[in-house]
């Protein structure tokens, strides 16, 4: 028995130095599953022409702020600065974000961005749009349906984020790369 037990411990603390595998793979993940998705989404909140970059479209607008575009009956220009500034920052946000993510650049810091983004996006789909009062869009844990937009599909999402604002961005990134290149430069020393 304790030598199975040893041979268990072998392979389970080799198993436990593998962070550069998990992070790769989380970093995988988010790129196959959810890069496209946030990609989409922002490519609706671009207004019309490259100056579409800096005038959110009218569905970016009833996305994030339902209820307020609402009450402007449609209109943006009845909607203050601070709208179109929060609208213009998530668009980017839902375009940079991602990016810097399957990139592994500034992987830790976009992960957390990206954790703000998906929370601020869930309250919206529930309190914003309404999905609170639905149990297909809330779900439920530990109910055997893992289908529920918000408390079971984000909430691995959100396991993803976190493992790579814990762990960072693995071997195979450009954090990774930055990181070489500045510990190869000499060090300049003061005369």
């Amino acid at each position: 028995m304790t030598r199975l037990i040893t041979s268990y411990d072998a392979v389970t603390d080799r198993l436990g130095r593998s962070d550069w595998l998990l992070s790769s793979l989380a970093r995988f993940a988010f790129a196959a599953v959810l890069l496209g998705y946030f990609w989409s989404s922002a490519s609706t909140k671009l207004g019309d022409g490259l100056l579409g970059l800096f005038r959110p479209s009218v569905g970016a607008y009833g996305q994030i702020f339902p209820r307020a575009f609402e009450a402007a009956s449609y209109d943006t220009d009845q909607l203050s600065l601070f709208h179109w500034a929060v609208a213009l920052a998530g668009t980017w946000a839902e375009f940079l974000l991602p990016a810097l993510i399957v990139l592994g650049l500034l992987t830790r810091l976009a992960a957390l961005g990206m954790i703000g983004f998906v929370t601020v996006q869930s309250l919206t789909d529930l309190f914003g749009h309404g999905g609170i009062a639905h149990v297909q869009t809330l779900g439920r844990w530990f109910d055997r349906v893992p289908d529920g937009l918000i408390l079971d599909q984000r909430a691995l999402w959100m396991i993803l984020l976190i493992i790579l604002v814990l762990k960072g961005a693995g071997p195979l990134s450009l954090d990774r790369l930055l990181r070489n290149v500045l510990s190869a430069r000499p060090v300049a020393q003061p005369q």
